[in-house]
């Protein structure tokens, strides 16, 4: 069932926005030569090669010739002057007056022979083109009641002769117009009215039915009849070919359905699609149909109580003779009279044919009811389905289709849509009105394509019109090529004006422009872009001549008028006024349909769902021409802009997700420059960068979004901060601009540069400003933060302006990434600084700001911001700080080990410790040992000069120690079991112990005189580094006896002996040089020689010597035990007789018994030793006495003389 289209639209945009448009032929025809009369009507017009002809009521043929378009006259209307105005003759009937005559009824134009037949009161005359002089004599055909049949098949341009159909009373001659014009042939078919001929098949209409001609074998095939109402002839059989030429009456020759000539040629699918619908059924569906939409009320002058009078019969059949004039064409239109009772209604008849090898035929009941398009093929066989009309229509004309000649086709459109044009009235609340009624032929019928459109002239084009008629409409045979004003002033592209508010601050902006949370100075602002437009323009100095933009004007004016051209031959008409019927382009459909939506009061959920709906429509359709993909691409732009209005002035019935994403997609789809959608957005707006070369885009889009910008409401808000904006306008922004970041290096996108400098800085800001509602701390994945770090660490193209605006949020963190995408190491490190000394960074993502410093400093960077940055490292935490000098796996430059230590004694003395001790301890440059042990002295000796408490606690250290029972460590170890973890003296400490008691060369006096000086405040606070030092002078009795009253550490002083008092950690010391290294292999540890371990007596001297501090222990359980444990272990360093000399005799036994034991049995083992060592010289004395003797006897005495 077909519909009205736009039926939520006002008829006057309705008809704007539909598949057709009127443009003013000739506006105002001067009809009445001295212009006295209105009474005068357009009956007929044609048009060809610039040369228009109209025939009038009045019997006059008026001839105009089209003068060439002015090039600047893009007004699309032409100008034509009157070459002649010509009465053609013609026979009058007895008795008729001037005012019942017809007039000029039809012009057919025959361009192949260079003729013209005029049929003027029932009377044909010939003249030539374009000129209309007669020709062929005084050669008329009278009583002829229609002229037409021309091949429609044959092309144009032929040269060859014409073959015409005449109309007369009861037959229909065949004419051959050439050098003369001669009957070829007779056809027995009384009263015909039309005719349509496609080769030799003609379908033909009298008064009241319609059939199929077969012009060379002359065979006739009735069709359905004009009205459903009238029955069928006595002898007709609907859709049964018949012989016309013996008699009138024919005779059966055979049956429609079994004629296959042509069908057996179609595919099977045709073949079953077309039989599956008889003709017979076809016509009573659609007279059922007809019956059903019966009109209740009746239009004055639209029915007709008789049927027409008949046509005279022709004269003699060798001869074009005159006839008695034909009834008028419009007579079955005449005055009605109320009826009384059914009667039969006679309509005129209507054939196109839309292609090659079909008719469109119309029947009806009335002409006010329905009327009923019916396709048959050259076969008479229906073909497609039917198409119904409001009405019956008065006229009709087909226009478009694929194999459509006189299709009015826009170029470069591969597939024309076909329409059929019906002149008809409508009912509307002002009255009837008059005008055309449009809707697809072609439709296929699984296809919901039977939208109707409706289409009547603009009341400023009709003011010539005084009484109100109906409009004429005909595919002429010339074309008349013209274009479109409104293509070339929607798609011509035109510089946009982003600040056309005309505020100064807005005006103004630029790469390093005004803060967007901050007002700035307005010469601030105008210094900036004065630096800008020297930065950007710099190099578009020479290529911008003076006059460019609007050089640039008329060639984009000249592209767009290139796609803007059309073509069309259906004309149409009223009183006066003549118009072309214009296929209305896509692009001027939907642009109309927009401004209808816009205009729509509010922003209402009705005007939002209407501008998604056609952003759907034109989802996922295929662009079949460059203007068909311009029109996607502008009406995209035109929605998304629409859209992102209504968007920001939505306060309440916000948008959907899903919406906010489709007006994402038609914004970033339509390739729209995105600084156009910034510019209308207050706070980002800033943002937009525009050079000397400006933004470019569509004309209707500029309208459109400068309209906004100048509103009165822009302007309030026109100094709004970004901060103002709302949650889902920022996050709008951050897909928007994130997904136009995407197309960076696309070489489709124009002003590249320009415009990802502003995508960039605009998403730059607008996630700062998201970013200020997220947790202090690192990012987490997938959040804004996140996306935030991605922007800036692939790197921007507004570097100035992401400074300025990273600055303006705080967020140094941020800052940082963006130097450290330039690869700006000084500057990276630099801002760290700052956060690390407690500047502002409210994204508090740095944490352990110094290790991530000494991290950066390992990395290949420049030499020299190594020392800068290490030394304030180190002032500030020197163990992290002597780390960057001391990396040897990092990728860094490395430094001398002199030079480091001269640049810490001089800017950070507080590290140097540090770093001597990675040289001493981590590298084994035992040339800065002295040194280290200096500041470790330091250290420990201030701490305890300094600190009563510090003393106390070392003291009690010592009574501690000498508390624990054994076994218990070495005093050394006690002292690191108990170290605080936070006591740097104590730490020194024990890594002086470990420099003392190592195998080390330094300087003894300076080490003790320093350690003498803790004398002023309490004696013996530094024990073991005096046993140390002790040992290493060979003073081993007060070394000894330190450790044994003073400490307490008996293992470590029978230790102590046992190595001879080398050192009391370590084993052997051998001597070592203390040079200055002159190469970094003369830093490396020293290759050690192992000297001879101490002799047996050096041992027993220091054994004795203990022996000796043991006796004298206070405690006596403690004398008594170490004594014995000396004696039974160490037993063999002792003489017998000097332990029982020292051993006091009131002393049991018992406590030298192991040791008693021990040396008897070393006496007698020794007696053992000496008795067999006696024995075994005695043996070997006598084998050496034995082998003398027999040397002796071998050599024999000689005799010497």
């Amino acid at each position: 069932m077909a519909q009205d289209a736009q039926s939520s639209i006002s008829p006057q945009r309705a008809q704007s926005s539909g598949p057709y448009v009127l443009r003013t032929l000739f506006a105002d025809v001067p009809l009445s030569e001295d212009g006295s009369r209105d009474d005068i009507r357009i009956n007929c017009v044609e048009y060809l090669d610039s040369n228009l002809y109209i025939g009038t009521s009045d019997s006059e043929l008026l001839h105009f010739f089209q003068i060439p378009d002015d090039p600047s006259d893009h007004s699309g209307v032409p100008t034509f002057i009157l070459a002649s105005r010509l009465r053609p003759a013609f026979s009058d009937a007895a008795g008729a007056s001037n005012a019942s005559l017809p007039g000029v009824q039809e012009i057919l134009l025959l361009p192949s022979v260079g003729k013209a037949c005029v049929l003027c009161n029932s009377t044909v005359t010939f003249y030539s083109l374009p000129e209309l002089s007669p020709v062929f004599g005084t050669t008329q055909v009278k009583n002829c009641g229609w002229i037409g049949g021309v091949d429609l098949n044959q092309d144009a341009q032929d040269t060859g002769d014409a073959t015409i159909l005449l109309s007369l009373s009861r037959k229909i001659q065949v004419v051959r117009i050439g050098e003369d014009a001669r009957v070829l042939k007779k056809i027995d078919f009384a009263g015909s009215r039309l005719s349509v001929r496609r080769d030799t098949i003609a379908c033909v209409a009298d008064s009241r039915g319609y059939a199929l001609l077969e012009i060379n074998q002359q065979l006739k095939i009735p069709l359905m009849s004009i009205s459903s109402l009238d029955e069928a002839q006595p002898g007709t059989i609907v859709g049964q070919a018949q012989d016309i030429s013996g008699s009138a009456g024919g005779g059966l020759l055979r049956s429609n359905s079994s004629s296959q000539a042509r069908a057996q040629t179609e595919s099977p699918d045709t073949q079953s699609h077309r039989r599956g619908t008889s003709l017979g059924n076809l016509i009573s569906g659609a007279n059922r149909r007809q019956e059903q939409h019966t009109a209740d009320f009746e239009e004055p002058g639209s029915r007709s109580a008789t049927p027409p009078a008949p046509v005279a019969s022709p004269g003699p059949p060798d001869a074009l003779a005159t006839a008695r004039a034909a009834t008028p064409e419009g007579a079955a239109e005449a005055r009605p009279t109320k009826a009384q009772a059914p009667r039969t209604t006679f309509l005129k008849p209507h054939i196109v044919s839309p292609t090659p090898d079909e008719f469109l035929l119309v029947t009806g009941t009335s002409p006010l009811d329905p009327g009923i398009g019916m396709f048959v093929n050259t076969e008479a066989e229906p073909t497609r389905p039917t198409i119904e009309f409001t009405r019956y229509p008065r006229q009709i004309a087909v226009d478009g289709g694929s194999s459509d000649s006189a299709s009015s086709k826009l170029p470069l459109n591969p597939k024309e849509e076909g329409f059929v044009l019906a002149s008809m009235s409508k009912e509307l609340a002002d009255g009837i009105h008059y005008g055309l009624e449009i809707q697809r032929w072609d439709a296929d019928g699984a296809e919901d394509q039977s939208t109707r459109y409706w289409l009547e002239p603009s009341r400023e084009s009709t003011t010539g019109i005084k009484v109100a008629q109906p409009l004429g409409v005909r595919s002429l045979l010339g074309i008349y090529d013209t274009n479109f004003q409104e293509i070339v002033d929607r798609l011509c592209k035109r510089r946009f004006n982003p600040f056309s508010s005309g505020t100064v601050e807005v005006s103004s902006v630029s790469l390093k422009s005004v803060d967007s949370r901050t007002a700035q100075s307005i010469e601030r602002m105008s210094k900036e872009k004065e630096l800008f437009d020297r930065d950007t323009d710099s190099q578009d100095d020479e290529s911008l001549p003076e006059g460019w933009q609007a050089t640039r004007n008329t060639e984009e004016e000249e592209f767009a008028r290139r796609l803007a051209g059309t073509a069309t031959r259906v004309a149409v008409w009223a009183g006066p006024c003549i118009w072309w019927a214009i296929r209305n382009p896509l692009i001027l459909q939907l642009d109309d349909k927009l401004e209808a939506v816009s205009s729509m009061s509010n922003e209402t959920p009705l005007k939002r769902r209407e501008l998604f709906k056609m952003i759907n429509a034109l989802r996922g359709r295929d662009a079949k021409s460059e203007l068909e993909f311009l029109t996607f691409s502008y009406i995209q732009q035109q929605v998304g802009v629409l859209l992102l209005i209504s968007f920001l002035d939505t306060t309440e019935n916000s948008f959907t997700e899903a919406e906010l994403q489709a007006m994402e997609g038609a914004l970033v789809d339509s390739q729209l420059d995105p600084r156009v959608v910034l510019s209308i957005i207050p706070g980002v707006r800033n943002e937009v960068i525009e050079t000397r070369r400006g933004i470019w885009i569509f004309g209707g889009v500029k309208t459109t979004a400068e309209r906004f910008i100048s509103s009165a409401d822009f302007d309030h808000k026109v100094h709004t901060t970004l901060s103002t904006l709302t949650p889902p306008v920022l996050q709008f922004l951050r897909r928007f601009l994130s997904t136009w970041r995407r197309k960076k290096g696309f070489g489709s996108v124009s002003d590249e540069i320009e415009v990802f400098r502003t995508v960039d800085a605009a998403l730059l800001a607008v996630l700062l400003e998201l970013d200020q509602y997220s947790p202090p701390g690192p990012a987490k994945s997938r959040s804004v933060r996140a996306e935030l770090y991605e922007l800036v660490d692939g790197g921007v193209d507004c570097f100035d302006r992401a400074e300025t605006l990273i600055e303006s949020y705080h967020q140094l963190f941020v800052l940082s990434r963006l130097y450290q995408s330039k690869k700006m190491a000084r500057e990276v490190l630099d801002t760290w600084k700052r956060i690390i000394e407690g500047e502002r960074n409210d994204g508090g993502e740095l944490q352990d700001g110094e290790l991530r410093v000494r991290e950066y400093l390992s990395k290949p960077i420049n030499r020299a911001l190594i020392p800068e940055y290490g030394i304030w490292l180190a002032n500030r935490n020197p163990k992290l700080g002597v780390q960057v000098f001391a990396d040897d796996k990092g990728k860094a430059p490395k430094f001398e080990p002199t030079y480091v230590i001269e640049l810490l004694r001089t800017d950070a003395p507080g590290a140097v410790k540090y770093y001597l001790e990675y040289l001493v301890f981590g590298k084994g440059h035992t040339i800065y040992v002295n040194e280290l042990i200096t500041y470790y002295l330091d250290v420990v000796v201030t701490h305890l000069q300094t600190s009563a408490e510090a003393r106390d606690v070392v003291l009690s250290t010592y009574d501690a120690y000498r508390a624990l029972q054994p076994p218990k460590p070495t005093y050394r170890q006690f002292l690191t079991d108990n170290a605080p973890a936070d006591d740097e003296a104590w730490h020194s400490r024990l890594r002086l112990l470990q420099l003392l008691g190592g195998k080390y060369d330094y300087d003894l006096s300076v080490i003790r005189d320093r350690i003498s000086s803790l004398s002023s405040v309490a004696d013996d606070l530094l024990v073991p580094e005096i046993i140390i030092l002790d040992g290493r002078e060979r003073n081993h009795e007060n070394a000894l006896r330190l450790l044994v009253h003073r400490l307490g550490d008996y293992d470590t002083a029978v230790a102590y002996c046992f190595r001879g008092g080398a050192s009391v950690y370590s084993i052997y010391q051998a001597e070592t040089s203390n040079a200055v290294p002159t190469s970094p292999e003369d830093f490396k540890a020293p290759k050690w020689r192992e000297s001879a371990p101490p002799t047996q007596d050096e041992q027993a001297r220091l054994f004795r010597a203990l022996l000796g501090e043991f006796l004298q222990l206070e405690d006596i359980n403690d004398r008594v035990e170490q004594t014995g444990l000396l004696l039974e272990k160490f037993g063999s360093w002792f003489d017998v007789s000097d332990i029982l000399a020292v051993i006091p005799d009131g002393w049991s036994v018992d406590i030298v018994a192991g040791f008693l034991i021990k040396a008897l049995r070393q006496i007698v083992a020794e007696r053992n030793e000496t008795t067999v060592a006696r024995s075994l010289s005695s043996a070997q004395n006598l084998k050496m006495q034995h082998d003398l003797i027999v040397k002796i006897e071998e050599k024999a005495p000689s005799v010497e003389s």
